[in-house]
């Protein structure tokens, strides 16, 4: 499904601070929304923008939408959106980092690894656990792609992935799990965990991103919407002024 060929969508996170965030920053810019179905609705507009539809979304959900081209514009975490798409060229234009919803997505071991301090000596741990337990060695994550690229680029080969449905950083303790990667902002919940973050295993520093999709229906009518809900939004920024040249349509 493509988005709607008149209106220009735009999503935002439905719950939580990303979605108070994403408030205070319109409204620092003049920009007001208002929810059109209560306070638990799921769509909105902007007042003076009747050209544009809000939709409030999951943060996940936001990452899907773009790369499926049913919203035009989303906020979400950067980390969702390299997860949904990790070669974002001609699939997604990250528009502006917004300056909140920061974490950092890392690899974590328990703290009792000694001598495990780097990718390289994970590589050896990985190598020898899988020669003494005759299974590889398994990592804890919701970030599979993330995860699979970052261990490549490590030329890290012998493990595989725990697909983590709950709190991860608990995965070591319960026995599922030798180590994670997982989203992380002090590192406090992981230390409480018994874990470390190895020194070069930091995979993304993330934060909310807005993020125009390249494969929504870019129609006359929703780039005019777009190139002046920008404008109102930051208009001093020359990525916004220009970004009709780098939209299809």
């Amino acid at each position: 499904m493509t988005a709607p060929t008149s209106n220009l969508i735009l999503a935002i996170p439905s719950k939580g601070r990303l979605k108070d965030n994403c408030n205070a920053w319109f409204a620092s810019a003049g920009v007001i929304m208002e929810q059109t179905a209560g306070a638990r609705g799921y769509r909105a507009s902007f007042a003076g923008f009747p050209d544009v539809e809000v939709m409030l979304l999951s943060a996940a959900e936001i990452a899907s939408s773009l790369l499926q081209g049913d919203i035009h514009l989303g906020i979400t975490g950067e980390d969702l959106l390299r997860e949904e798409a990790p070669e974002l060229e001609g699939r997604m234009l990250l528009l502006k980092g917004l300056g909140f919803g920061f974490a950092d997505v890392v690899v974590a071991v328990s703290q009792y690894w000694i001598d495990v301090a780097s990718m390289a000596d994970l590589d050896d741990v990985c190598a020898a656990y899988a020669q003494t337990h005759r299974r590889r060695l398994r990592v804890a994550t919701k970030y599979a792609q993330l995860t699979r690229s970052f261990f490549a680029q490590a030329r890290i080969t012998d493990y595989r992935i725990v697909p983590s449905a709950g709190a991860t950083e608990g995965a070591p303790a319960a026995g599922t799990a030798e180590v994670i990667v997982d989203i992380t902002t002090t590192g406090a919940t992981l230390k409480d965990n018994g874990l470390k973050i190895l020194d070069d295993g930091v995979i993304l520093k993330s934060q909310a991103q807005l993020a125009a999709s390249l494969g929504a229906d870019w129609n006359p009518e929703a780039r005019t919407a777009c190139r002046r809900l920008l404008a109102k939004l930051d208009p001093a920024n020359p990525l916004f002024a220009g970004l009709a040249a780098g939209l299809p349509g």
